[in-house]
Formats: C-alpha cells, structure tokens, sequence
C-alpha cells in the first residue's frame, strides 16, 4: 500500500539512522518499526486497577471527614507537607 506519512524530524532522523545501520531500506525500516511497535501494543496486558476499600473505625472525638486536608493538618500538624 502506498500512502503519505508525515513524520517529526526526531523521528525520521532516528529511522534514517537505523536504515544505515542495518542496511535496509528507509521504507523497509520503517516498516519493521510499526510492526514491532503494534506487536508490543498486543502485547501489553494490563489487569483493570482495583480499589479495596477497608473500614478504618471511628474517627477520635474531634476529627472529621469533611475536609482531609484539615484532617491532615490535625493529625500531623500544619508542616506536613
């Protein structure tokens, strides 16, 4: 199939210079890139993240959800950060 491919200099450069390297063609490296890229895409298997979520009690008397960031300067103090 022939098409158009507009490519950033960094990577024409990079191609080019695999093309000397190897001793294929421009079209052959570039080619052989896409399919090695697509190949690694496949893959790639990720599991779904997961969030557990745990019961941590009661609050101490004095201390409340409604904002974590006052929480936080509560519990470990107005340096924490």
């Amino acid at each position: 199939m022939r098409t158009t491919l507009t490519l950033d200099d960094d990577v024409a450069a990079k191609l080019k210079a695999e093309a000397r390297r190897s001793g294929l063609s421009f079209r052959e490296t570039v080619n052989a890139a896409l399919r090695r890229g697509l190949a690694t895409q496949r893959s790639v298997s990720r599991k779904p993240f997961r969030v557990m979520c745990r019961d941590l009690g009661n609050l101490q008397p004095g201390l409340t959800l409604d904002s974590i960031a006052d929480l936080i300067e509560q519990v470990e103090g107005p340096l924490h950060r």
